[in-house]
């Protein structure tokens, strides 16, 4: 199989709206021994970046936080069902831009390592961080023995 092929092939990731689903707010909110962050914590993290990014995208100069306290927002049982909706649909907006638009984020992002990103740039940094953390909520669940999600998944 030529390498074009493995890098395009299509690979089992459970969707984000897929991963969350079945979790109830408690469930959420739950603090696992030894986490730093509950499952809805990281869910806020996620959306505050994801909304963040997409407001650069749009034009919007949001001012980068000076610390990392303003990216991991306070989250409880009671934001789990509004900060799901808001990063799905964060998702939605972001899958609706162009991953190979070369037009660069205006105004630039004020850190030199993101200075130069164009709307592309962004796209693959929220697939990454995304990856990331939904990977920690993919394990929380299995802490907590929420773990597969209603559509199953793999389970090792």
């Amino acid at each position: 199989m030529p390498a074009h092929d493995l890098l395009v092939s299509p690979i089992e990731y459970l969707a984000p709206e897929k991963l969350l689903d079945g979790l109830t707010a408690a469930q959420a909110a739950e603090r696992i021994a030894n986490a730093p962050h509950t499952i809805v914590e990281i869910l806020a993290h996620l959306d505050f970046w994801q909304r963040w990014f997409l407001d650069r995208c749009q034009g919007t100069p949001t001012s980068v936080p000076e610390h990392a306290a303003p990216g991991w927002p306070a989250a409880a049982a009671a934001d789990w069902e509004p900060l799901r909706t808001s990063f799905l649909n964060g998702l939605a907006q972001a899958a609706a831009l162009d991953p190979l638009a070369p037009k660069p984020v205006t105004p630039p992002i004020e850190l030199p390592f993101m200075a130069h990103y164009t709307i592309g740039d962004v796209i693959t940094h929220l697939a990454i961080h995304n990856a990331h953390h939904l990977g920690q909520i993919a394990t929380l669940r299995q802490l907590q023995g929420s773990w597969p999600p209603p559509a199953g998944s793999w389970t090792w």
